[in-house]
């Protein structure tokens, strides 16, 4: 994790030191969340071209230099298999968690009434493929073999009815195991209001950034990009995305 007092500290010395104006912990936290965000979609992406380095003998497979390897390791605290709840009312299965799931891995149906037992990766198909495959004798899923497809159902979780993502899965299994990666629970820098109106860390009631620490350069910067368009510097925007996108280059060079 990067400690966000940290962040937010050296952001403020940057832009005072050059007497560049004041961001508030509001104006902060929005950014944070904002650039945080930016940060974790990008390691897809940034995932899926450095793979293609590894399929093509380009990529330095030396331990600590493996790029696509740390950028892997970047997600795993992301990621975790997680249980679904079968909804008897929509007939499907769902998360009842409160974190948001980023995207889906593999799905396992486990079927516990057949002799042996069966834990089968199930097929994610789209929901015209589903229908069509179940239709069919010839391609019918079947406990060893189940495919599922996804899509949004409301539910009511008091007080008030939410979206959320549903699996459905044919053959219909007795539990459902599937391995998620979630998103990262939005920063916030909290405070008290010291004697003199000033702003206290509140480390107790804030939210640290939940990426690696090696990503603290990023964050700073591309915040500091985003507080040259509050502040209407563009020399600060320049700046930070210069520094930003050399270290970017560094990283996939």
């Amino acid at each position: 994790m990067v400690n966000i007092n940290t962040v937010y500290t050296t952001v403020l010395y940057i832009l005072n030191k050059e007497q560049r104006g004041y961001v508030t912990p509001a104006e902060f936290n929005s950014l944070a969340v904002q650039v945080q965000n930016e940060i974790f979609q990008s390691y897809f992406p940034d995932g899926n071209q450095l793979n293609r380095f590894n399929q093509n003998n380009q990529q330095n497979d030396t331990e600590f230099f493996n790029m696509f390897k740390d950028s892997a390791y970047k997600l795993y605290p992301f990621e975790r298999d997680t249980t679904f709840t079968y909804n008897t009312v929509n007939l499907g299965w769902t998360y009842q968690g409160t974190d948001t799931i980023n995207k889906l891995g593999q799905i396992i149906s486990t079927y516990n009434t057949t002799n042996p037992q069966f834990d089968s990766i199930t097929q994610l198909a789209s929901k015209s493929d589903f229908s069509q495959i179940t239709r069919s004798k010839l391609t019918a899923p079947t406990t060893q073999y189940p495919i599922c497809y996804t899509t949004q159902t409301t539910t009511l979780i008091n007080p008030s009815l939410v979206q959320q993502l549903m699996i459905v899965v044919n053959p219909i299994p007795n539990s459902l195991t599937v391995n998620c990666v979630f998103q990262p629970n939005d920063p916030k820098w909290a405070f008290t209001v010291g004697t003199l109106g000033q702003y206290i860390y509140d480390s107790a009631n804030s939210i640290q950034f939940e990426l690696d620490t090696s990503e603290q350069i990023s964050l700073i910067t591309n915040i500091l990009k985003y507080c040259g368009i509050i502040i209407n510097d563009p020399t600060i925007i320049q700046t930070a995305a210069a520094e930003a996108q050399e270290a970017t280059a560094n990283e996939k060079s």
